[in-house]
């Protein structure tokens, strides 16, 4: 395929300081065989914070970054216990340790290379170590006794039938993506113990698939949330729910 001129330039800015003469042919070789960008480049912007994907964990898109600011909003300077599950690179959390000073951030997620790509973002974004509890493990299995203010998801959510395009079904981790026949598979889970791991008047923020968000709103109300709302993102598609627990 051919690779556009504008990737290359962001290739050459991003990875290579800006150096026109760079050796970016196997690079571009890269990208015309359709690999993302961000994981030729290596990193990718997140709220002005450097997210490197060097275990190549799912790429944060644009909507996700939207529904964090719309976290971080609500946070503020509030002291709450936020758990960033499924993290992946660990964007929602650490965006959430930048900019809400009070607030303590835990991140789950189950490969433990991503675990450790977190912990890499957090030292180079030069975030506050001290607030930040990173850990291995299946959704909660690491958290037993636990409880937090917040629960943020990004899970995997699309259902297995989904057609995609190559440059993500050949190059992003289908376990990041895929979640059963109707997308839900994950999401039912973190649902179904959400109650245990939240404190009261504690809420669970969780990106879906406009195809199934409607589910997972019914989902949240028949396990206990007192309220389930939907939002949609900048594009119009509804794709966060938010559910509340007395």
């Amino acid at each position: 395929m051919e690779v556009a001129q504008e990737d290359i330039q962001a290739l050459i800015q991003d990875k290579y300081d800006g150096d026109q003469n760079a050796d970016i042919a196997d690079d571009v070789a890269r990208l015309a065989a359709g690999e993302p960008l961000a994981y030729v480049i290596g990193w990718l912007p997140f709220l002005e914070l450097k997210i490197n994907l060097d275990s190549r964990p799912l790429i944060p898109r644009p909507e996700t970054e939207w529904w964090t600011e719309a976290l971080i909003e609500r946070i503020g300077n509030e002291p709450l216990r936020v758990l960033d599950l499924c993290a992946g690179s660990g964007a929602i959390g650490l965006s959430v340790l930048k900019y809400c000073p009070n607030a303590r951030v835990s991140f789950g997620e189950l490969i433990p290379e991503h675990a450790a790509l977190v912990e890499k973002n957090l030292v180079e974004n030069q975030l506050d170590a001290s607030r930040a509890s990173i850990r291995a493990g299946d959704l909660f299995e690491a958290f037993a006794g636990e409880q937090f203010d917040i629960i943020a998801t990004n899970p995997p959510y699309i259902p297995d039938t989904r057609e995609l395009g190559e440059e993500v079904t050949e190059f992003e981790p289908p376990e990041a993506l895929f979640a059963g026949p109707d997308g839900l598979a994950i999401i039912e889970r973190v649902v179904a113990e959400a109650r245990e791991y939240l404190a009261p008047l504690g809420s669970i923020w969780i990106e879906c698939d406009i195809d199934n968000i409607e589910r997972a709103q019914e989902l949240l109300l028949a396990g206990g949330a007192e309220r389930a709302e939907l939002h949609n993102d900048p594009y119009g598609r509804p794709r966060l729910v938010v559910g509340y627990y007395p």
